[in-house]
């Protein structure tokens, strides 16, 4: 099947505007009819899927820009497209150990608080 892009964009979720500055920046590719409109294929939305992921898993656009320019390039990129996911990875990890962390030391305040005010309650 194929979409229009109001479809796709309803279909995704992302808006019109957006679809078209991901395809000004090379994330996406539609193909385009006989009277040049954009047609979006069934096969563009795990693709929409998983640029969202990098996005909201903080990779830089420049990265996914990257990414995509090699997953273009064909299947003699696959290593350099796992090299970047891996470096991506290890910033993950770095990130939610930091994360747990925070929330260390958030449970810490929250059980002082919590001892506090059984302390209060009991005077």
């Amino acid at each position: 099947m194929d979409y229009s892009i109001g479809e796709f964009s309803k279909h995704t979720g992302l808006g019109i505007h957006t679809l078209r500055y991901y395809e000004k920046e090379q994330l996406l590719s539609p193909t385009r009819n006989a009277a040049n409109r954009r047609r979006y294929s069934d096969q563009d939305i795990p693709w929409v899927e998983f640029i969202l992921r990098l996005k909201a898993t903080g990779m830089p656009i420049r990265e996914i820009k990257r990414y995509a320019a090699l997953r273009r390039e064909g299947d003699e990129t696959l290593s350099q497209r796992m090299e970047l996911l891996m470096g991506h990875r290890e910033a993950l990890d770095e990130q939610i150990r930091e994360l747990e962390g925070h929330r260390e030391k958030l449970e810490e305040k929250i059980a002082f608080y919590q001892q506090e005010i059984l302390r209060y309650e009991k005077s």
